[in-house]
């Protein structure tokens, strides 16, 4: 994400994080919704809400959960205001950013872990990140079917309109 809009973070520190896990819920404020809502380029964001259980994994942290979100946007159709209702589960691991030089066996996962900053995993970027990985970019109104235009009947277009155009000696242009 760049720096132009807020960011929705939600910090959780390895240390608080008990041996047993933690499950925890938050709900983006108005301020996180309307930059998550800019930075997406939808209307609105009304409602954005994640719940995760957390648990310590070596010296980082696993998270997994559901994020779900009302994202208001316009029928690409209609272009009438649509509600869409977003759900989307995520599973992610934090790890300390590796030592300059020192060797990342996660680079070669499937998956690298999300850096954490300072002992920190940020939830709410990840929540922002599912969300805008599951926004439709051509959201449709129930039952909105695009129909092209019927055109009237052609005089033949701009090149037939040149075609019996006559240059002045008589011959055609």
């Amino acid at each position: 994400m760049t720096n132009d809009y807020p960011r929705w973070h939600v910090p959780i520190r390895v240390e608080d994080v008990p041996d047993a896990g933690l499950h925890l819920e938050f709900v983006a404020d108005e301020a996180a919704r309307a930059g998550i809502a800019a930075l997406a380029g939808v209307r609105e964001v009304a409602r954005l809400e994640v719940a995760t259980d957390v648990s310590r994994r070596g010296s980082g942290l696993h998270a997994s959960g559901r994020m779900s979100a009302t994202v208001g946007q316009t029928c690409v159709v209609t272009l009438e205001p649509l509600e869409t209702q977003i759900e989307e589960a995520f599973e992610v691991t934090f790890a300390p950013s590796p030592e300059p030089g020192a060797a990342d066996a996660a680079a070669t996962a499937d998956e690298p872990p999300e850096p954490m900053v300072d002992g920190v995993a940020d939830i709410g970027a990840v929540a922002t990140e599912y969300l805008l990985l599951g926004i439709d970019p051509y959201p449709r109104k129930p039952g909105a079917v695009f129909a092209a235009p019927v055109r009237a009947p052609s005089d033949g277009g701009a090149f037939a309109a040149l075609a019996r155009l006559k240059l002045p000696n008589g011959d055609k242009a």
